[in-house]
């Protein structure tokens, strides 16, 4: 497979750290501002006084001023400048990805800006898998492959040979791509793919080709597991992160994901690969990567359009595994490590409280917009408050499950308050009733999450 997404592949229901999905970025000289620290949801209120009867109002300003620092602060989804303490006109490079953080390429060439800190525009593009490729697009690179950067006024495609002009450009990540130990690390990496694939993306024939599937994809993975123990320290050469690890961080975190679900496998098990195990916990530390990092449920449903189709392995353990990152509920082993931030709740709230509308308008399961809304904010007030007090609409749990099953990670929100939402969701939801939304998760596209009608939203609250 080329180091590319198609031509292809996401919806912009909420984002990660509160901040706008609008086009609009502030590219001012002024100096880098410091994040503000986030509160506890307890600390925005007098204790003594009820919390009860919420309005969009309310929870805006409970929000409010907890917007992190897009250009210069810690990475984020939503961000579409990134400066880390420049200015605007040391801007030499725009990376083109997908709207929706699905395309593991991508991944890869972000990682490696957020973590080289090299100033940068971001310009998002629609994945054929969830909508149609942008004629601007097109017209820069015909072929529609993501991702893509333009580097000093030149297009450069296939991330190999992105990060290659980039080394060239602004000096490696500790190792360059071509040296001796990274080009051993990205031929492993590439054995591992392949190997992932003909377990996932293969219908297996019987029990016994399956095994066969399972058994090369472990040796694979045993030998990975070498790799690391082979020197000391926390990452694939040592204890600096490097262009290796940016090498192994895409499809491991999406293999991590796949074959939990599909297969009912945990290849972040500390019995059998503790050295794999190490290496994502300490990942999990890096500001860099959190910025990126996505969950199983995302990967999970984002994939199969992407791959041409993931398949169960069927057993009791599988569908077990599969019924708990549905579920959406948290408690899904070895997803992450990474302590809850005291924000996650507010940053979800916030997040929600802005696209309100566009959630309502685009719900596949109730034209109903208000009882959406009202649902919407019932979910809303539950978690901010802790509890299940907010009752929703009557006939408004099916659509509360539709929004729980498509909120995205990290594009819309980081994954502990992904976590955090969906619990309220759900919560929320099993007030009204045990319905199943209707419209299922696509498999052979996913047009259910075109990013257009949430591109411009504003920020203004009312009710």
């Amino acid at each position: 497979m080329k180091n590319a997404c198609d031509a292809s592949t996401s919806s912009d229901l909420c984002c990660s750290r509160i901040a706008p999905l609008s086009s609009t970025v502030d590219t001012s000289d002024a100096q880098p501002r410091r994040a503000p620290r986030y509160s506890r949801v307890d600390e925005l209120f007098d204790k003594s006084q009820p919390r009860a009867m919420w309005t969009w109002k309310k929870v805006a300003q409970a929000t409010s001023g907890r917007v992190a620092d897009l250009a210069h602060g810690p990475s984020c989804a939503q961000s579409r400048l990134r400066l880390f303490g420049a200015s605007e006109k040391d801007v030499r490079v725009t990376l083109f990805r997908d709207h929706h953080a699905w395309c593991p390429y991508c991944q890869k060439i972000w990682l490696w800006l957020e973590e080289k800190r090299v100033p940068y525009r971001v310009k998002k593009v629609t994945m054929f898998c969830y909508g149609e490729k942008e004629s601007w697009y097109k017209r820069i690179v015909p072929s529609g492959m993501l991702p893509a950067v333009e580097l000093d006024g030149r297009i450069v495609t296939e991330s190999d040979v992105i990060l290659e002009r980039l080394e060239a450009t602004f000096g490696p990540l500790v190792h360059k791509m071509n040296d001796r130990d990274v080009v051993a690390c990205r031929r492993l990496e590439r054995h591992l793919f392949g190997a992932w694939c003909e377990w996932l993306c293969r219908p297996q024939r019987s029990a016994a080709a399956e095994q066969r599937s399972r058994a090369q994809f472990e040796a694979v993975a045993d030998a990975v597991e070498d790799l690391l123990a082979r020197r000391p320290g926390a990452f694939f050469l040592g204890d600096e992160f490097t262009t290796a690890d940016v090498v192994f961080v895409p499809y491991v975190e999406r293999m991590s994901a796949s074959l939990f679900y599909y297969k009912g496998f945990r290849l972040r098990d500390p019995a059998a690969r503790p050295r794999l195990c190490a290496w994502f916990d300490n990942l999990e530390t890096r500001e860099a990567y959190l910025g990126t990092q996505s969950d199983f449920h995302t990967h999970c449903h984002d994939l199969p359009p992407q791959m041409g189709g993931c398949y169960e392995s069927g057993d009791a353990a599988q569908a077990a595994a599969r019924d708990l990152v549905d579920a959406r509920a948290g408690g899904v082993p070895a997803e992450t490590t990474a302590p809850v931030p005291d924000d996650a709740a507010l940053v979800a709230a916030a997040r929600v409280c802005q696209f309100r509308s566009q959630i309502a308008a685009v719900n596949g399961e109730l034209a109903d917009a208000a009882a959406v809304d009202g649902a919407l904010l019932a979910a809303v007030a539950n978690l901010l408050d802790g509890g299940t007090a907010a009752a929703p609409p009557p006939g408004t749990a099916a659509a509360l499950r539709y929004v729980r099953d498509r909120v995205n990670v990290p594009r819309d929100m980081p994954i502990h308050s992904a976590r955090a939402l969906c619990a309220a969701l759900e919560a929320t939801a099993a007030l009204d009733s045990a319905a199943a939304p209707r419209s299922k998760i696509r498999l052979k596209d996913r047009r259910d999450q075109d990013p257009r009608p949430f591109q411009s939203a504003g920020v203004r609250v009312t009710a």
